[in-house]
């Protein structure tokens, strides 16, 4: 079994439960399995540090994780247009994976989570993108060819899969990007599976 490391920041849960359709997707590939972590909330001050394991949800991510996996889905929620800061200090602080190459090769996608239709989907997914393309990854999206894309009247874009959660939190995740999550999902784990196989 290859291991995709579906890593992401999730305050309102709504990161969480996109990341965990793009784990479903994930495994209906064969010979592949999908490895969820978090990353802990940061503070300006920090008086008190965090338990060592969340006490709700997928652990935390190590550096381990990211040498190990064959394939990485990065989600956060849009933060102003741009990732949340957690993650992005998670992200900051892989500078020896870069300089050894860990990442080098192993294909990569994004998601996210907006308050609403327009709150910054692209800008945040492409924010994401930016670090992976630094470590070499393959970025991934997804194709029009996948019908839901085209259909979706809130989350999904090329660039990778999303939800609008609404002002409140309180909308559910459509069909559409079910569906389009879940596309994502498999989409990276194939492409996983199809170059260790050429390796």
């Amino acid at each position: 079994m290859r291991d995709i490391l579906i890593l992401y920041y999730s305050r309102t849960g709504h990161t969480a439960q996109l990341a965990r359709l793009l784990a479903r997707g994930v495994e209906e590939i064969p010979g592949m399995r999908a490895r969820l972590r978090q990353v802990p909330p940061v503070a300006p001050v920090t008086e008190v540090a965090q338990p060592p394991e969340p006490e709700e949800g997928a652990p935390y991510v190590t550096k381990q994780d990211l040498h190990e996996c064959a394939g990485l889905a990065l989600g956060s929620p849009t933060r102003f247009g741009n990732m949340a800061a957690p993650l992005k200090y998670f992200l900051d602080g892989t500078g020896s994976e870069w300089a050894s190459g860990a990442l080098v090769g192993k294909p990569a996608a994004v998601f996210t989570v907006t308050s609403t239709m327009h709150g910054g989907q692209e800008s945040t997914l492409l924010s994401m993108a930016l670090p992976l393309l630094h470590h070499g990854m393959l970025l991934l999206g997804i194709p029009y060819t996948e019908p839901s894309l085209t259909h979706t009247l809130s989350g999904g874009t090329p660039y990778g899969a999303s939800h609008v959660a609404g002002s409140k939190g309180d909308n559910a995740i459509t069909e559409h990007e079910r569906e389009l999550a879940r596309a994502l999902g498999r989409r990276l784990a194939d492409t996983a599976r199809k170059l260790a196989t050429d390796a």
